[in-house]
């Protein structure tokens, strides 16, 4: 894996979220987030690893869009592949059971999607400080930042300099009231 990898992972998780928006007020380009993570985890976390900043490009086009994992593994690898299947939710499962879901798996993972999980709950802080969806009241942004502080729990000791980042996003939750 190589810069051109990380690349090709940002050209196709844009393609496959092209008419996806977050939910915040501007309703921005999905891609955004997928470029948060990354960024988070080489720029912020000195990250170096291409399989981990490529999965975390990827991390939502299996379970938010048509992609498949063989589809990713025919053009990411069975690595890339793995932390990408390892942070993706089952959409079978009602949004409370994925939540929970989240906390039981989180210990359990490789350091490797450990690293894309912390990203995500990370930049999903930044965005409900900054931009939070326009329906969410005070007390579902609090929920939320009680839940993401769960499954980070089950993350702790993979990277310190990210997770002191997560706690001090963390802490400002009394901004949201």
């Amino acid at each position: 894996m190589t810069i051109l990898a990380i690349v090709k992972a940002a050209q196709f998780a844009a393609e496959k979220h092209k008419n996806q928006r977050r939910k915040d007020v501007d309703a921005s380009p999905y891609i955004n987030h997928p470029l948060a993570l990354a960024s988070v985890l080489a720029v912020e976390g000195g990250v170096e690893n291409p399989d981990v900043i490529c999965a975390a490009m990827l991390h939502d086009t299996v379970e938010d869009t048509d992609t498949t994992a063989k589809e990713l593994a025919n053009i990411f690898g069975d690595k890339v592949t793995s932390i990408v299947l390892e942070v993706t939710d089952d959409k079978s499962l009602e949004k409370a059971v994925r939540k929970e879901e989240q906390v039981r798996h989180a210990p359990l993972i490789s350091p490797e999607a450990k690293l894309v999980k912390l990203a995500d709950k990370i930049c999903n802080l930044r965005d409900i400080l900054a931009s939070p969806p326009a329906d969410w009241t005070a007390e579902r942004k609090k929920a939320y930042f009680d839940w993401a502080a769960r499954v980070v729990a089950g993350l702790r000791g993979i990277h310190p300099g990210l997770e002191s980042t997560f706690d001090g996003l963390f802490a400002r939750q009394a901004e949201l009231l």
